[in-house]
């Protein structure tokens, strides 16, 4: 991973083997980023995405492998307690045209990984709500 700061933007280029998802979860412990949005493109050879169901109150998941293309990637940064909380989805394509996608669980990059984290000023925690069975935004 290599990333430049601009402003309260961070350019990320994520490289060949990365997992998407804890490679953003350490930079934004290293930079103490507290809340941000996510938006980018790359390509990746394996994700694992899927819904929530919420009857079940369990995330239902699959894995895709192969070529695949990040048509969106997006979601946001938060805290849940005291820790770096993310959240994202994503939508990828293989060869056919076909679009896969979900919440997020795993990204490993195979060619590059396009990234843009933008800070955003205050903080939102997260609480777990027994009645949804997600960790909820939480405004201080």
């Amino acid at each position: 991973m290599d990333y430049r700061r601009f402003g309260e933007h961070y350019v990320i280029r994520l490289d060949k083997g990365e997992e998407i998802i804890s490679r953003l979860r350490e930079l934004a412990e290293a930079e103490g980023i507290a809340l941000a949005s996510l938006t980018g493109i790359g390509a990746v050879s394996r994700v694992v995405a899927g819904v929530f169901d919420t009857r079940e109150k369990a995330f239902k998941g699959r894995t895709w492998t192969g070529d695949l293309e990040i048509v969106s990637i997006g979601g946001n940064i938060s805290r849940m307690d005291g820790h770096t909380y993310t959240h994202f989805h994503i939508s990828v394509a293989d060869e056919s045209g076909r679009v896969f996608g979900g919440h997020l669980q795993e990204a490993v990059i195979s060619g590059t990984g396009e990234l843009v984290l933008t800070r955003l000023e205050g903080e939102v925690d997260r609480r777990y709500d027994s009645e949804i069975g997600l960790n909820l935004f939480r405004f201080l």
